[in-house]
């Protein structure tokens, strides 16, 4: 047990050039479901990674293919997948569209297990348009303690929020009849994440160019899912002694306990290639108030976590 617990991750958690991680516990395994990171017109599939203690990962490959999706042209990224009611939803970007006029956005599939194999749910984008100036890219599923489902997504400097529906594919609408919210805080850029601790909501979203060294990731607090969010400041950046473009996250949370963990891409100090990105995983700890202290990015990574498996 002892040896067990000294196990470390390293950093990165598993080889590749993979960014934009989602992070989830399905069925008694941790999952990591990042971009392929690639030039556009290379970014044609998605893999998965799972793990039983965060140290020891294995890929799943080829979970949904642009050949599943009969819309998609173009570059699929920004995965984000949520379980409902026994089904697996995926939601991902395709085509980066730059206006009304082309076809693509923001795509969901389904499947009956974490791994897939995952089929379009709709055949055409759930979201095919710019509302309130937003690129429709990086979804981001999030399910509340009443089992509300709200949707996060947008580029372009531009985040809004939409409700999903029981069934998960179809958008719903909040109580004043609107669909799409605008929640956009200070220097907001892409790359939504919403998580929940101690009846406090979590708005956290990425900043800088993702090309570049400055990538990085700021939050926001709220005690309502749909905001307000004022900006509390940045988490996560660029160490010169680990490695720069450190953003696009997700997290993990220990069941049963207040023991969390972010889940991000970051780019090698000897890399300057934009598409050279790894997916890094490291301590997520809080304040006495509640604000999250400073990421500090390592090379060893987190320490073996065995998942302990649900009763019955």
């Amino acid at each position: 047990m002892h040896e067990e617990q000294r196990k470390r991750s390293g950093n990165p958690v598993f080889p590749g050039w993979y960014a934009d991680p989602e992070a989830r516990i399905f069925q008694d395994r941790y999952w990591i479901y990042p971009t392929y990171s690639a030039p556009y017109d290379e970014q044609t599939f998605f893999d998965a990674f799972y793990s039983t203690d965060l140290t020891e990962w294995t890929k799943v490959e080829r979970i949904l293919t642009m050949d599943d999706i009969a819309w998609a042209r173009r570059a699929l990224w920004a995965p984000s997948p949520i379980e409902r009611n026994g089904k697996f939803y995926y939601y991902f970007a395709a085509n980066d569209i730059q206006s009304d006029e082309e076809l693509g956005g923001i795509g969901v599939a389904v499947a009956d297990r974490p791994e897939g194999p995952y089929r379009d749910a709709l055949g055409k984008p759930l979201i095919d348009r710019f509302h309130f100036g937003a690129q429709p890219i990086d979804p981001h599923v999030f399910l509340d303690d009443d089992r509300s489902a709200y949707l996060y997504y947008g580029g372009w400097g531009h985040c809004n929020v939409a409700k999903l529906t029981e069934d998960m594919v179809h958008l719903d609408t909040f109580e004043d009849g609107t669909t799409f919210k605008e929640i956009t805080p200070d220097h907001y850029v892409e790359g939504p994440c919403m998580f929940k601790r101690n009846g406090i909501y979590y708005f956290m979203w990425a900043e800088g160019g993702w090309t570049g060294p400055d990538y990085s990731v700021a939050y926001a607090m709220s005690d309502s899912p749909i905001g307000p969010f004022k900006r509390v400041g940045k988490i996560l950046q660029q160490d010169p002694a680990i490695a720069t473009g450190a953003g696009h996250h997700g997290f993990l949370q220990i069941p049963g306990s207040d023991e969390w963990y972010i889940v991000y891409h970051r780019r090698p100090l000897n890399e300057t290639n934009a598409n050279h990105r790894v997916v890094c995983m490291d301590r997520m700890l809080f304040d006495e108030e509640g604000r999250i202290q400073p990421v500090q990015m390592t090379h060893e990574g987190v320490t073996a976590r065995p998942l302990q498996r649900a009763e019955g």
